[in-house]
């Protein structure tokens, strides 16, 4: 699995996040995204109004059918193993921890390099990866 990490300092999440997702829909490709629970309705909301003229197609639990979902944020860590929406991509935001053994073909590892926890566990995300040979 290929590994992208995304040091954010200049960008935050809310507006980082749609412009990667967007990628991936013009690859016609599906995503999951692990969010921080606290971010859930944030990170939601900015899909809906990422763009003036437009949205992203996206789901959470709240709103169901994960398989009918392009886009499926959630914050349920098991979900990275169900792959509910059948996503090539995984995208891990707010300081996640890495898990191994992930079964998708890239992630990619968003993290605010402001916030001291988020910067830490990206760093250690990066030290895991290299010690396993990633």
């Amino acid at each position: 699995m290929q590994v992208n990490f995304y040091h954010l300092t200049r960008t935050p999440v809310e507006r980082a996040l749609p412009r990667l997702l967007e990628k991936i829909l013009q690859r016609q490709e599906r995503a999951l995204v692990l969010v921080a629970p606290e971010k859930l309705s944030i990170l939601d909301d900015a899909l809906w109004t990422y763009r003036p003229d437009g949205f992203l197609p996206h789901g959470t639990a709240s709103t169901g059918r994960a398989e009918d979902q392009p886009l499926w944020l959630t914050e349920n860590e098991v979900e990275l193993h169900q792959n509910p929406n059948q996503s090539k991509y995984v995208v891990l935001t707010g300081g996640r921890k890495f898990p191994s053994h992930l079964s998708f073909e890239s992630c990619f590892y968003m993290f605010d390099g402001h916030l001291q926890d988020e910067l830490e566990e990206g760093r250690n995300a990066w030290r895991r990866l290299r010690e396993e040979g990633g």
